[in-house]
């Protein structure tokens, strides 16, 4: 799963992967890291929804897991929501689903106009673009900051940081980075504390230390750049290349939501995660799983599953996107308006743009997790520039 050939075609390999092995399938996240791969969907429901048996708390796995593993940062135990269980995970949850409360999501639709004018008005009048990185990147990083408080110098440490992980390329260096520049942050909070997300957890009555305070932003900055960022440019290549939305989106018969849900059902953003450690083997759909090694939830396949699989996606949210049960993701309607936001921003600004290669020539980042182009070029007629208000 770590491969560029498994980036290339994913779906073409699940679907190998139904045929030889069902529900479960033993696979590495990297040479030396065996897993199980979860793409049946009744399956991974049950799995989401049993955390005393598929517990996300990794520290006896990763005992006998080398530091320099590319993968380590991205499964490893924190102390926060993702990666504990039982009374440790209820006490992280509370406090980041209040702090997420907090946000205003009117006041966050203007924040994100606000940023993504900016970035338009740096392309419009060339006539080109790369939409990932000059678009849908850069967007999803200053938003992120504004909403946690995060002065632009840390963030991009922090991006930094967050990316090598993800993509398991130095990732030991970036998980390095990224705790660097988040404790700046939380010190930097303590002492000048304002109406943001990272303030509003530190004022959390759970009290959390530095050390969880670093982790819950962990969490929230892992969750708010690469996966955002795919949505955006996933949901964009999506409306670009087919013609359902090509036209229809323009002419309204069909909305930018419409096409956000189609694309969470068929191509997520995170397309392998949701990472369990059973304590003791356990046997599911007839195959008995050993204990504490990752069982990796395919939200891809399993939102794919011909047992599950319909014709009819608009409006329908049933897909695993956003994983299910207790930890099921906190801050997908800010997730959704960001990115719909964004969305209709660029096509209401560049309505004649198009993609400036076939579909079937972009290309895919490779690792395990992400489903992340490696650029979205489009073309257009030059425009104007647009007016901030």
């Amino acid at each position: 799963m770590y491969t560029q050939e498994f980036a290339a075609d994913p779906y073409r390999v699940y679907a190998q992967m139904r045929e030889q092995f069902g529900t479960l399938v033993p696979v590495y996240l990297d040479l030396d890291v065996p897993a199980t791969l979860v793409i049946g969907y009744h399956t991974a429901v049950r799995i989401l929804h049993d955390p005393v048996r598929f517990p996300a708390d990794p520290r006896v796995w990763q005992q006998g897991v080398p530091a320099h593993c590319p993968v380590l940062p991205m499964l490893e135990w924190r102390p926060n929501a993702l990666r504990s269980a039982g009374p440790a995970h209820d006490r992280y949850r509370a406090a980041n689903t209040a702090a997420l409360d907090n946000v205003r999501q009117h006041a966050l639709q203007a924040t994100v106009e606000q940023i993504a004018i900016p970035l338009i008005n740096e392309m419009c009048g060339v006539g080109h673009a790369d939409l990932l990185t000059q678009y849908a990147y850069p967007l999803a990083f200053q938003v992120l900051n504004a909403i946690l408080g995060c002065p632009p110098e840390i963030g991009q440490r922090v991006a930094t940081g967050m990316a090598a992980i993800f993509e398991g390329v130095h990732a030991e260096a970036g998980n390095e980075m990224l705790a660097k520049a988040l404790t700046e942050l939380v010190g930097l909070k303590r002492h000048h504390p304002g109406m943001d997300v990272s303030t509003s957890l530190l004022l959390d009555p759970a009290q959390l230390n530095d050390l969880e305070m670093l982790h819950q932003l962990v969490t929230l900055y892992g969750a708010g750049i690469e996966p955002e960022q795919n949505l955006i440019a996933n949901t964009l290549r999506l409306i670009l290349s087919d013609e359902r939305y090509s036209g229809d989106v323009l002419r309204g018969s069909l909305s930018v939501r419409d096409a956000l849900d189609e694309l969470l059902f068929v191509d997520p953003p995170l397309a392998n995660y949701c990472v369990s450690y059973p304590p003791h083997p356990v046997e599911i759909d007839g195959v008995v799983l050993p204990a504490h090694q990752p069982v990796v939830i395919s939200m891809a396949a399993c939102n794919n599953d011909p047992a599950v699989t319909s014709e009819q996606r608009t409006g329908n949210r049933s897909h695993l996107t956003w994983s299910a049960g207790p930890h099921a993701c906190p801050a997908q309607s800010l997730a959704y308006l960001i990115a719909q936001v964004a969305i209709e921003q660029i096509l209401d600004a560049l309505p004649e743009m198009e993609l400036a290669v076939p579909v079937d020539q972009l290309t895919y980042r490779p690792g395990p997790f992400h489903r992340s182009l490696t650029g979205l070029p489009v073309q257009f007629p030059p425009s104007p520039r647009l007016t901030l208000i």
